[in-house]
């Protein structure tokens, strides 16, 4: 009986090893999987990112930047850098590469990417390069590619410059022929000055209410101008980060979790207000007095409802409003509100910059923080969310977070699934069968399913290898259970 009971502890003890290491070992397969996907340079819509040294190699930037100036039939292109440590290099290699190829190039330094935006648009450039990995981490980076018109590539203008890239055979310019490099780290003021201008802003009238906010910059590019807009406006302005080492000083996606130090800060200072900006400074999310979030999602909420209360007072109504499909409902709540027509796109700035441009939106913009206002120029701008959220809430006259509870009440969840061996492809392609029979869906960008009280939005990231999964509901607990049901749908459709 002992021996027996011995032989069974001992194949319990080999079956717990067994077990022990197999999950070892699934673990390191899904593990290199993963990283396989992450080493892979990151080319879409968005431009080209990837791990330094790894995807992100001095050979793919000179591949690529020799291709945007052939593209740009080497005319001048605008460059600037977020501020990462690994810009600077990156910079003078596109910049070299650049120069060698005949293109002329104006430096204009660290600056937000809406800064190289606005002065491909304003001063006529040929194209625009800014070296950033927007939210990504410190260990990535990468270049976003604007047209000569200052907005980013569209679709079609992508898949000629990648055809270009991949052709590669680049003709180099011999020594009297290269272009030349200019400098103008000043024009970061002129777009401080053009949100200043907007007709919609007092900036008296706001300096009057002294506001005094918490601002975390993460140590990037805002930090270059930002603290100077605020300041303008008659703010007191606490600065969090806000050195330009690029060190970041938490991860730089400006979401909730990422935030707590700035909440912290606004509390312990007694602030108004707590604004955070990503390192390429194109998304602005805030903070309540109460050191709570304001929601990234209500950042275009309310830039859309000051526009079109400033716009109903000057008597001009019927106006059309653009934002991407995954954009929280409450903008057609508010929509609604003032006869305003909204039309959604697949995610992506150009996306709704572009449909923006073609129907004459007056505003426009995304759930993640970005606001597009077209009088100051046709991409999303935490500079011009800053201005006009500064106005609202001075108009508004109360505290940020009794401005949170007058606007239409939504919870947004959203998740990631790393794609691995899934086939994201086909499980969306299954999925949409399934529920284009009952519900309303769009399969525009990978696959959006409406139903009466909520949505679920289902795509691959256009700069991550992952799934998104975002849902919206009136409560956390409906949209937290969406998540976690398709969650388990897409597993299931992958096995």
């Amino acid at each position: 009986m002992q021996k027996a009971q011995k032989r069974s502890n001992r194949q319990k003890k080999r079956d717990s090893l067994f077990s022990l290491f197999s999950f070892y070992i699934l673990k390191k397969i899904i593990q290199d999987k993963t990283r396989k996907s992450i080493m892979s340079l990151m080319v879409s819509i968005s431009g080209i990112r990837g791990i330094v040294g790894e995807s992100l190699t001095p050979e793919k930037i000179v591949q690529y930047s020799s291709a945007y100036a052939e593209y740009c039939r080497r005319g001048t292109i605008f460059i600037g850098r977020d501020g990462r440590i690994t810009g600077k290099t990156i910079q003078d290699l596109v910049t070299a590469t650049l120069l060698q190829m005949g293109c002329n190039v104006i430096d204009l330094g660290i600056c937000p990417t809406p800064t190289v935006a606005f002065a491909v648009e304003k001063l006529h450039g040929a194209g625009g390069i800014a070296v950033t990995a927007s939210h990504n981490p410190m260990i990535w980076n990468g270049m976003k590619f604007f047209a000569a018109t200052g907005l980013f590539l569209n679709a079609d203008e992508n898949k000629n410059f990648w055809q270009i890239a991949e052709r590669g055979n680049f003709r180099y310019k011999p020594w009297n022929e290269q272009g030349k490099l200019s400098v103008n780290h000043e024009f970061i003021h002129e777009h401080v000055q053009a949100v200043l201008n907007l007709p919609y802003l007092s900036p008296s009238a706001i300096a009057k209410k002294k506001f005094k906010i918490v601002l975390d910059c993460v140590n990037a590019s805002g930090g270059a101008v930002v603290p100077s807009l605020l300041k303008k406006l008659g703010c007191e302005v606490i600065e969090l980060n806000c050195n330009l080492s690029g060190i970041f000083a938490h991860t730089p996606e400006p979401i909730p979790e990422n935030l707590t130090e700035l909440c912290s800060a606004v509390l312990a200072h007694k602030a108004d207000l707590g604004i955070a900006i990503d390192p390429d400074s194109d998304r602005l999310v805030l903070i309540t007095e109460e050191g709570k979030p304001f929601v990234e999602e209500y950042t275009i909420v309310s830039a859309v409802k000051f526009i079109l209360e400033a716009e109903k007072k000057l008597n001009r109504t019927n106006h059309s409003i653009v934002v991407n499909l995954s954009t929280t409902r409450a903008v057609e709540d508010i929509a609604s509100l003032y006869n305003a027509t909204v039309v959604r796109t697949p995610v992506g700035e150009i996306n709704v910059a572009k449909k923006m441009k073609e129907i004459g939106a007056i505003i426009g913009g995304e759930g993640s923080g970005g606001v597009i206002l077209p009088a100051v120029h046709l991409g999303r701008d935490a500079l011009v969310g800053v201005g006009l959220f500064l106005q609202l809430l001075a108009d508004f006259n109360g505290k940020a977070s009794e401005l949170k509870h007058s606007l239409p009440f939504y919870e947004i969840v959203k998740n990631k699934i790393e794609l691995g061996s899934l086939q994201p492809d086909e499980i969306l392609k299954k999925l949409h069968e399934k529920y284009s029979r009952t519900e309303t869906t769009n399969f525009d960008d990978g696959l959006k399913i409406d139903f009466a009280e909520s949505w679920v939005h289902l795509r691959k990231s256009n700069t991550e290898p992952i799934i998104r999964i975002i849902a919206e509901a009136k409560t956390r607990r409906e949209a937290s259970a969406l998540v976690e049901r398709f969650q388990k749908e897409i597993v299931s459709h992958d096995e």
